[in-house]
C-alpha cells in the first residue's frame, strides 16, 4: 500500500466560476489503482462531481444565487463581506474522494471533476491531493 500526496494550485478570474480540473488531476496521479481524496483548503471553494454540460453549469450557478441572495443582512459579512461565498460552500462540498484505476479517475461516462470559486477572483488557490492503492 503506497501513499502519496501532491497539490495543485488553480487561479480564478470571476467571483463564481466553475473549472473542470480533472484533466489535471489525471496527470498527477502516481498510483495504478487505489483511491483519491481531491480537498480544497479555502471555505469559500468547492469541489464537485458532475457533468461538463454548459447549461447545467449556468443552471447551478442561477440556482446558487436564487438560494443565497442579496435581499438579506448576513451576519458575517460584518466580517469580511462574503457570507454569501461561504454559505454556498456549505452547500456544496470541500471535498470528493474517488477511485483511481489503470492510473486515472475511475468516473462514470458523464462526470467531471470541478473546482468552484465562489469568492473571486484568487491567485493560487490549493487543492490537496492524496493517494492511496498501489
Amino acid at each position: 500500500m503506497t501513499i502519496k500526496s501532491h497539490s495543485l494550485k488553480i487561479n480564478t478570474e470571476r467571483n463564481f466560476e466553475i473549472i473542470d480540473i480533472t484533466s489535471k488531476i489525471n496527470e498527477l496521479i502516481d498510483i495504478d489503482e487505489g483511491i483519491i481524496s481531491i480537498f480544497s483548503k479555502h471555505s469559500t471553494s468547492a469541489i464537485v462531481v458532475n457533468e461538463n454540460e454548459s447549461g447545467l453549469l449556468k443552471d447551478l450557478e442561477f440556482t446558487l444565487n436564487n438560494l443565497i441572495t442579496d435581499k438579506y443582512s448576513y451576519s458575517h459579512d460584518r466580517i469580511d463581506n462574503n457570507a454569501k461565498s461561504h454559505l454556498k460552500s456549505f452547500l456544496l462540498s470541500s471535498s470528493e474522494c474517488l477511485p483511481v484505476k489503470n492510473g486515472k479517475l475511475d468516473l462514470g461516462t458523464w462526470q467531471s471533476v470541478f473546482f468552484i470559486e465562489l469568492d473571486g477572483p484568487r491567485r493560487a488557490r490549493t487543492i490537496t491531493l492524496t493517494m492511496v492503492g498501489e
